[in-house]
């Protein structure tokens, strides 16, 4: 049985400002870690966390609709402490609409197991308030 977890933040940033930060290896790397980025359906998607034992999260890019939506799969390559999610075994569905002059971003992660459905949960708190931090006016 699989876990899906789901989280939305607003964002003082256009929906084109906040694409920039999940598209653009340097923008994303300032919420996340260092990334590697090929954003077209079928690209990889590779992010060093820079945090812990820093383990290398592994995806691919399924569907990209620019300024709404990225869709990827995520995944863990297997290191001591890694979550036990293989590379794509999870799929994460980002939506961005506009709102109150900023962006509603919704996360959705679907395909977790059940036993890291909390720490998954919480990891994505803490990235989005990064994110949000990050893209807002001074990031923008």
């Amino acid at each position: 049985m699989n876990a899906t977890i789901e989280r939305t933040v607003w964002i003082d940033a256009p929906p084109e400002t906040v694409w920039r930060f999940f598209t653009d290896p340097a923008r994303l790397a300032q919420w996340w870690g260092r990334a590697e980025v090929d954003a077209r359906p079928g690209g990889v998607l590779t992010v060093s966390m820079p945090d812990g034992p820093r383990p290398v999260m592994r995806g691919e890019f399924v569907e990209i609709l620019p300024h709404e939506r990225i869709v990827f799969t995520f995944g863990w390559e297997p290191a001591p402490e890694a979550p036990a999610i293989p590379p794509g075994g999870s799929r994460v569905e980002v939506t961005l609409a506009p709102a109150d002059g900023g962006t509603s971003l919704t996360l959705r992660h679907s395909g977790l197991p059940l036993p890291l459905e909390d720490e998954t949960g919480d990891g994505w708190t803490g990235l989005l308030r990064r994110l949000r931090e990050r893209a807002g006016p001074v990031g923008s």
